[in-house]
């Protein structure tokens, strides 16, 4: 097919005719393509998936990662080993378009390919590559490794998704009307537009919106204005004018401060996110309004369709069974790697997502005499699983991961597993009679993890954060821990409260209620099936985008 110039390849819905270029550092679309670390390629990859189902005029530009993100293995002892394999993919087609960028001062050969819509039904989705034999090692590596720890690497990713990306985007002719940003990492496009159009900044500022997702200002990418003008981020400019042009005297460039002055409207990713970032970011003067856009899942990729046919024609006893065969089959994924078997009869909980600090992975592991209890209780048996991939320089995420594979050891009935990817996530909320939540609050911005168990009848178990205040009504569709007075506690003391309202919770409504009152439960389970099914289906959201955001 001829890529010049670019127009979707399917018939456009009126409503969502403006021309939309999404820019993300991961996307999530399937199994078979490794580009994704977590929560964000997660959601980039639902938000294509129903640009597609609702026919938007939007295309994603993203980065061909040579080994992903990494690869989830074990050492001899079970702990966390990782490990970098080159994926192939034979299902991308060759664009034929090869470009330069600036890069450190040095032209680096850039080459798209393109993931067509009819693969993995997503919008089209084009992928960037610098590793290529026209290139020097060091250039070819840009696009070796998703998040590479070394920060010069990191900087020339971001320029790749920018302003290759922006690039790429003229030479397909494609002439979006709106560039948008999902997290900073791809802000160098607003230098690279900015010069494009004359140094004008009202031109840049009419066309680029900027989804946050971080509700820190301290985890924001922020980074030595010199290192990044060094390496030729800012398309030309020098550090004065930079420093003029988004209203910064600091020597360290705040990519997403800089991406709220350039935007014209940017979003948080919950009611309580768009809350916090707007209290966040309020000091700051000229920034763009920030609304609230809450994150969906898919519906129509991860929904269990069987479960929802079942409830939907009123056969509790099909929901049970199919619930059950759910199950088995997950568990014959824990057998395989841990040698361990468990039982579907069992009530089982999972904590399954992106290992780090603030999630608090092994909270309910550091009451050793309460956790004893729960998991030797022979009245409530219970199954625990965790899995998830910690970065793989933070140690200690990585700490943490192997300290729950030591503990595994000791209990037939705890397993930790690794290859925590699309598709084994799926098969982990299906195994879940529960799905454990419980960053501490109010750090966890959105969380789109608990939607997509939901989807496949597990019931949400979650500190009360991100979109969970918008979704669960306590002991209807799912259990949640009551907000304290978080912003006046040391964080031991939040740690402290709110494992003891976990255990609480857990011991005396969700393990009674479900072995002495499974009506009620499976009752609690399909509430949770219907008031995720619309609200939280990405359909909603990426509708929103076009009516709130790109208006």
């Amino acid at each position: 097919m001829s890529f010049t110039p670019f127009s979707v390849p399917y018939p456009v819905e009126e409503r969502y005719s403006k021309k939309v270029a999404y820019f993300s550092m991961e996307f999530a679309t399937h199994q078979p393509l490794k580009i994704y670390s977590g929560g964000l390629g997660f959601l980039a990859g639902s938000h294509l998936r129903s640009a597609y189902e609702l026919r938007q005029n939007l295309i994603g530009i993203g980065i061909l990662w040579k080994y992903g993100y990494y690869d989830q293995e074990r050492n001899q002892d079970q702990t966390l080993e990782v490990t970098w394999n080159e994926k192939l993919y034979s299902f991308l087609e060759d664009t034929g378009i090869k470009f330069q960028i600036t890069i450190h001062e040095h032209p680096v050969w850039v080459k798209a390919w393109y993931l067509n819509p009819d693969t993995f039904k997503t919008a089209p989705l084009f992928l960037l590559s610098t590793d290529l034999p026209e290139n020097d090692y060091v250039s070819q590596t840009i696009t070796h490794r998703l998040y590479d720890a070394n920060v010069a690497t990191k900087v020339a990713q971001f320029i790749l998704l920018g302003v290759g990306g922006a690039k790429l985007i003229d030479l397909l002719g494609f002439n979006p009307e709106l560039y948008h940003l999902n997290e900073a990492h791809g802000l160098s496009a607003a230098f690279y537009l900015y010069k494009k159009f004359g140094n004008n900044l009202s031109d840049v500022k009419k066309r680029l919106v900027f989804t946050t997702h971080t509700p820190e200002e301290a985890g924001n990418e922020k980074h030595d204005i010199y290192l990044c003008h060094k390496m030729s981020y800012f398309c030309g400019l020098s550090v004065d004018e930079v420093k003029n042009l988004y209203g910064n005297d600091s020597d360290q460039f705040n990519h997403s401060l800089a991406a709220l002055r350039f935007a014209k409207l940017a979003n948080g990713v919950s009611q309580l996110h768009g809350h916090v970032s707007r209290a966040m970011w309020g000091k700051h003067e000229n920034i763009c309004p920030i609304i609230s856009i809450t994150n969906a899942q898919n519906w129509r990729y991860w929904a269990d369709k069987q479960l929802y046919k079942f409830m939907e024609a009123g056969d509790d006893y099909g929901i049970d069974d199919r619930k059950k065969y759910l199950k088995k089959r997950a568990f014959e994924i824990v057998a395989d790697q841990t040698g361990k078997l468990f039982s579907p009869d069992v009530f089982t909980i999972v904590w399954a997502r992106r290992f780090a600090g603030y999630k608090r992975a092994g909270l309910i592991t550091t009451d050793e005499h309460r956790f004893e209890k729960l998991l030797s209780n022979s009245k409530y048996p219970v199954q625990i699983i965790w899995a998830g991939k910690p970065y793989p320089v933070d140690h200690p995420a990585i700490s943490e991961f192997n300290q729950l594979v030591h503990l595994s050891k000791r209990y037939k009935n705890v397993a930790v597993l690794i290859a925590y990817e699309l598709g084994l996530s799926k098969r982990l909320k299906q195994a879940a009679d529960v799905w454990l939540n419980n960053p501490r609050v109010p750090r966890e911005a959105s969380g789109t993890s608990g939607m997509t168990a939901a989807m496949n009848g597990a019931i949400n178990f979650s500190t009360d954060d991100g979109w969970i205040p918008e979704f669960i009504n306590h002991g209807h569709n799912g259990f949640v821990v009551p907000k304290a007075d978080y912003a006046n506690m040391a964080v031991y003391e939040q740690d402290e409260y709110d494992l003891e309202k976990l255990y609480e919770i857990l011991e005396k409504e969700i393990l009674p209620l479900y072995y002495e009152n499974y009506n009620t439960w499976r009752q609690v389970m399909k509430n949770g099936m219907q008031d995720v099914r619309f609200q939280f289906d990405s359909n909603r959201m990426a509708h929103e985008y076009y009516e709130l955001l790109y208006k």
